[in-house]
Parts: C-alpha cells; structure tokens; sequence
C-alpha cells in the first residue's frame, strides 16, 4: 500500500513538472496571445478568480470594521464613488467609460462584489488593490476613514435604484457616448460573442459561451432569443435586439442598464450571437 502511495505521488509530481514546463515552453514561444481583446481559457480564467478570492479572503480575516451604519460616512462614501470608481466599475443607471471596457479582465460591478464579499474584504481591496488587473492601492490616496467611507457605501448599493442613485449624486444626468457607426448589411455571431466581452457584459450577466466575471446582476441570457420580451417592455424581434442593446435607457428609462455606446454594427453582431441561444 505504501509503495502505491509513493508512485501515485510520484506520479503526480511528474504530471506536475510537465504541465509546468509545457506552460513555460508555450509562454516562452510566445503561443499565449496576451490581446486584451482575447479572454483567458476557461481553465485560466477560474484558476486566476480563485488565486484572488482566496488572497483576499485569508489577509482580510483579521480585519475589523468599524460601525459601517451613519448616514454621514455612507454620504462620503457615495460622493468618492462616484468621483473615483465611476470610470471603471459604473453604478446603478452609469456606464463605465470606455477605456475601462477594453480592460482585460473587465472590472467588476460592484453591486454584485458588494454582496458576495465581506466588509474587511473590501476594504483589503480598496486599500490595497490587486496586481495586473488595473485596480489601485488608494492607501497612500485616501484616509482610513475615507477608505472605510467607501466600503460603508458599497454596503448600500445593491438596494439602490438608478433613480435613487442619480438623485443621490445631485441628479446629474446618466451620460452617452458618442459612437461612430459602421454600415453593414450581414451580422457575425463570433465577432459578437467578442463584442459582449468587450462591452463588459459578463459583469452583469451570465452568458453561455462567452468567459467572464458571468455575474449574476442582471437576468441570465441563456435562451435568450426564444424569449417573448426584451426588458420585459419590448417584443423580442432582431430589430427591437439591436434597439435594446443601443439604447436601453431610451426604450425602458430607469432601467439598471446603461447606455454603453455600442455602435450600429456591434449590436448587429452581438445579437447575432444571442440569438443562437436557444
């Protein structure tokens, strides 16, 4: 029995060496594509998300939050949010900009982190950002209370509306970006698959097929195209797809979903690839 166990190990480890240096070989030869328009594998993807969640969660356990409840610390909170995280992360009814889009991996939305993670854990994160996804350490940027102010704001936005969350930034109007369209008359599903990456919609949605954060924010999209309505307020027809994907805040206004200056071809193409979920 013991000397099964040995060569079972021995085994293992020779598995071991070998995926190592077939990664390597691939690495070093420059096989990778390192696009940021190219997601991770899959296999990659989840051993990255797990490398991270569990970072995280073993430097945050010693962690003590403060009370997280005035009203005050939650109101600078906002006003930092919405000053600083905006760009990258969004909020209820704001799209990220568009640079923040093209980042691989894809920022968060924060409404979804802010449910599955503690407060110490968010705080680790502001406080010390995380390597090779673009999020900074705001340590050195940001007091401690300003930092906890943040995480106490967090706390409150998976309950706030897009009405609730403009009115809460002195009513500033939700922006739109300009978009320089493309005319063309046929559609390319694989393209679109790509576009629903790009456009950071694995942040809200869970999408088959397509490798991301597959949060589930928003209504899942599986089977999406034998489905009667678009946002519930709209027949699901190609062109009605097309409007939605442009201009959600114009066809059902308030709604979670932002406009995120997708252009007339990328529509065309992402609803191409959604309608092959059936």
């Amino acid at each position: 029995m013991r000397v099964q166990l040995q060569t079972l190990m021995l085994v293992l480890i020779g598995l071991f060496a070998g995926a190592l240096i077939v990664g390597a070989v691939a690495l070093y030869a420059g096989f990778y594509n390192v696009a940021a328009t190219h997601q991770h594998f899959r296999p990659t993807f989840w051993l990255l998300q797990t490398g991270l969640r569990e970072s995280i969660e073993r430097r945050a356990r010693r962690i003590e939050p403060p009370p997280l409840t005035d009203p005050a610390l939650v109101d600078r909170g906002l006003a930092l949010y919405h000053a600083q995280c905006t760009q990258c992360h969004g909020a209820p009814g704001f799209p990220p900009q568009l640079f923040a889009l093209g980042l691989t991996p894809v920022p968060k939305n924060l409404a979804h982190a802010a449910r599955e993670r503690t407060s110490a854990e968010l705080y680790w994160v502001i406080k010390n950002g995380i390597k090779m996804t673009g999020m900074p350490a705001w340590e050195f940027r940001l007091s401690d209370r300003d930092l906890w102010a943040v995480v106490a704001f967090l706390r409150e936005l998976p309950l706030i509306s897009p009405e609730q969350y403009a009115l809460r930034v002195n009513g500033e109007t939700r922006p739109s970006f300009p978009t320089a369209d493309e005319p063309r008359k046929t559609s390319d599903p694989e393209r679109g698959k790509l576009a629903l990456e790009q456009y950071a919609c694995t942040t809200c949605h869970r999408i088959p097929g397509v490798v991301g954060e597959q949060a589930p924010v928003g209504p899942p999209l599986d089977r999406i195209a034998a489905r009667q309505y678009l946002a519930g307020v709209i027949p699901n027809t190609p062109d009605n797809m097309i409007r939605w994907l442009r201009s959600p805040q114009q066809v059902h206004p308030g709604t979670a979903m932002p406009n995120l200056g997708v252009s007339d071809r990328d529509a065309r193409d992402m609803a191409a690839y959604l309608y092959t979920l059936r």
